[in-house]
């Protein structure tokens, strides 16, 4: 090639043509460097015919600077890509940024230095170095890192260093990993969970595009199950990708992979250090990474030899990004997996009904593991009317859901308490003058933390102490909580309970691989007796004493705009039923609610799952819903709310008149200040026929808007804040 078209990482820039100097090997997929003004920029060797701008006249060319050291980004990874830019509407330029996921991994492997604590005694202390060693026992990092985890200056690091307090280490960026080996520690299946483990097997063997939804009760082995296709994607040399929902479930899914395979496999996240990252991206595009385990991000690297891709609880929300590329890591996956020609798992207990109605459609195959592994029962499930049985006045806690929590105790077994809202309360207000606490950057109250002694916004992550004082009326002692988090019903429990040990899991106490796996080796080892948590606690876990289950407030997820709220509340408060009689001894779940005819309450009640989806199929069916119909929506923002506004009545006034598409709005988003930007969104239903997409770029490419707002587009949107 003399001349090349590459896709540089600004969206405003798109792609530039350059010229290929005498002697330098490029392939379509080259990871490039090129000059720009003075400044110089990385790109990706695309094929032109594929990108649609202007071919700049060859006198005008400047010569590429360099080729980076890493092989091309394969055609099918190419092609993924494009089709994920064109479905979501997103640059092409920031979905292909992902698959490059480590910058630094670009230039090759060697060394690097990493500092650890030496375990020596100091001989004067100050607060700042006395804080940084309790926050980094057994962390080793780059001073920066170090720095941000003990929250102190990288001044302090450095001082420590010289006092002999931090000793360095030389890493080998490049230390081959651990090699997985697939006949460790092979498990005895049951027959249902050997039919299905057959299936995936076969499909990986026959090495051909195969969407699987693995439907199975919580407890039935979903893991072990598609463990043997692991298995057999590891004989035949294949790499294996597993997506996670969350970071939280990374460390009890590593004891089980590593309990079968014998090693642990290879983590891709966001927490990782840029050392970890460096290691892991090179060791993947070089085929060596066996197994990936990894959160969305994980699904656009640049695999050598990809054999097999698991989404595990495929139905989490948590899959769809809200900023950035709005993707859903789900849906992507079984694109990829469709680009590369390879089998695709999709394990729910309770799938997303989207997926259902594609495995009804033959699109995907449906495998079913309909009973716990080992006899163990379903638990069973009764409903507390608070309106019949209303808590003591100021408690969360019906009295019978308190009789079985003592019941529980005095027997020696386990109970769970799920209300998903962190904190201690969600308002805090002033009882003399009725001031309430609210984010200065969002929409939203501060919450009460307790534990920290903070207010903090769950939006934007504004924190402020708590007052002695109402900071209007300026009267002292007078803040009143209002309503439950998870804090306020730990400290019911142990006022009802004052023997009892309780855990509180919440994303502000689980934060780190290593408190996740001291909680579970707690809970395993029976040192904790009750615990309350949130939508952590809903799945992915295996406590055998766990016999009691109770939901505080199974209507919280019913409230406000959610388009899917029944949906993702049965899905929700099934999961965490499913943690209750997963060993020999039975299990009961009591869920507290104030509308017990509520549809999604009385399935739960009946434990008839296939009522539910069967209503909830119809009311989406009625409404044009996915998916029967398309959602799609378009968020204004600006710092400057009239600027906003004016975009947004903008958008509004030039919407297409199709048959086929139903534009509401502009309105005020439910959150309609987030993180100091005020917000508009318009929400587009249209019926599958529809060329959605294409009209919205039609729409929405000719509008002009002043530089300070942002205009996104959210395909097949979950979040409707």
């Amino acid at each position: 090639m003399k001349r090349v078209r590459i896709l540089v990482f600004n969206a405003a820039l798109g792609v530039l043509d350059y010229r290929v100097p005498e002697g330098m090997a490029i392939e379509f997929g080259s990871v490039v460097v090129a000059p720009l003004g003075p400044r110089q920029v990385l790109g990706i060797v695309w094929e032109p015919q594929r990108l649609n701008t202007q071919e700049v006249p060859e006198s005008k060319l400047r010569p590429l600077l360099e080729v980076m050291p890493v092989p091309p980004l394969p055609e099918r990874l190419r092609r993924l890509i494009e089709w994920t830019a064109d479905y979501y509407c997103a640059s092409l330029s920031s979905v292909a940024r992902m698959a490059l996921g480590s910058m630094a991994a670009l230039r090759g492997g060697g060394t690097t230095t990493e500092y650890r604590l030496t375990g020596q005694e100091p001989a004067r202390l100050t607060p700042q170095r006395a804080a940084a060693l309790d926050a980094l026992q057994g962390e080793q990092a780059s001073i920066k890192e170090l720095a941000e985890l003990a929250s102190v200056s990288d001044g302090v690091l450095r001082g420590m260093v010289g006092a002999g307090l931090l000793e360095p280490v030389v890493v080998d960026l490049d230390r081959p990993y651990a090699r997985a080996r697939p006949e460790h520690a092979q498990p005895m299946l049951s027959d249902g969970q050997q039919e299905a483990a057959d299936i995936f097997v076969e499909a990986v063997r026959a090495d051909a595009f195969a969407p699987f939804l693995l439907d199975g009760v919580t407890g039935s082995g979903k893991t072990e199950t598609y463990f043997e296709a692991v298995a057999e994607a590891l004989r035949r040399g294949r790499q294996i990708l597993v997506l996670l929902p969350e970071i939280a479930l990374t460390e009890n899914f590593l004891r089980r992979f590593e309990h079968r395979f014998g090693v642990p496999p290879i983590l891709w996240h966001s927490s990782l250090k840029s050392s970890e990252r460096r290691r892991a991206w090179r060791a993947i595009v070089a085929g060596e990474a066996q197994v990936v385990v990894g959160a969305r991000s994980a699904l656009f690297l640049p695999y050598a030899r990809l054999g097999l891709i698991v989404v595990d609880e495929a139905h989490e929300v948590s899959f769809k990004q809200d900023d950035g590329v709005r993707y859903n890591a789900r849906d992507v996956a079984v694109m990829r997996a469709k680009f590369e020609g390879i089998p695709v798992v999709l394990a729910s207990a309770t799938p997303a009904l989207e997926s259902m109605q594609l495995a009804e459609a033959g699109v995907y195959r449906k495998v079913d593991l309909p009973s716990r592994f080992g006899g163990a029962q379903l638990p069973d499930i009764q409903i507390l009317d608070l309106r019949q049985e209303p808590p003591e006045r100021g408690k969360w806690l019906a009295p019978r859901l308190v009789e079985e929590m003592k019941a529980r105790l005095a027997r020696g077994e386990q109970s769970l308490l799920f209300l998903n809202r962190r904190g201690y309360a969600p308002l805090t207000l002033c009882r003399h003058c009725g001031y309430r606490f609210q984010c200065p950057n969002c929409t939203a109250w501060l919450v009460e933390h307790r534990f920290s002694q903070r207010l903090a916004c769950h939006h934007c992550g504004h924190e402020v102490p708590v007052p002695a004082a109402c900071p209007e009326c300026g009267t002292g002692d007078c803040l009143v909580a209002c309503g439950p988090g998870v804090e306020r019903i730990a400290d019911e429990v142990a006022e009802i309970l004052p023997e009892a040990r309780v855990a509180l899991v919440t994303s502000d106490t689980m934060n780190t691989a290593e408190a996740v796996g001291e909680f579970v080796a707690k809970a395993e080892g029976k040192a904790i007796d009750v615990i309350v948590g949130t939508q952590l606690v809903t799945k992915g876990y295996h406590f055998p004493d766990l016999t009691l289950v109770g939901v505080v407030d199974a209507d919280l997820g019913l409230e406000g705009g959610d388009l899917r709220a029944a949906e993702r509340t049965y899905q929700q408060v099934a999961q965490v039923a499913g943690r209750a009689g997963r060993g020999e001894k039975p299990g009961e779940v009591l869920i507290q609610t104030r509308h017990p005819e509520a549809s999604v309450i009385s399935a739960l009640a009946a434990g008839d799952r296939d009522a539910f989806y069967a209503a909830e199929t119809e009311a989406r069916r009625d409404a044009g819903a996915p998916p029967f119909g398309r959602w799609a929506a378009i968020i204004v923002s600006s710092e400057d709310q009239s600027e906003a506004k004016a975009a947004a009545r903008a958008i509004g006034g030039t919407a297409p008149n199709h048959p086929d598409m139903l534009v509401l709005g502009p309105a005020p988003a439910p959150l309609s200040l987030l993180r100091g930007r005020h917000r508009f969104r318009l929400l587009i239903n249209a019926r599958r026929s529809a060329e959605l997409q294409k009209t919205l770029r039609e729409w929405l490419e000719p509008l002009q808007f002043p530089r300070g707002v942002r205009v996104n587009i959210d395909i097949d949107p979950y979040s409707f804040v």
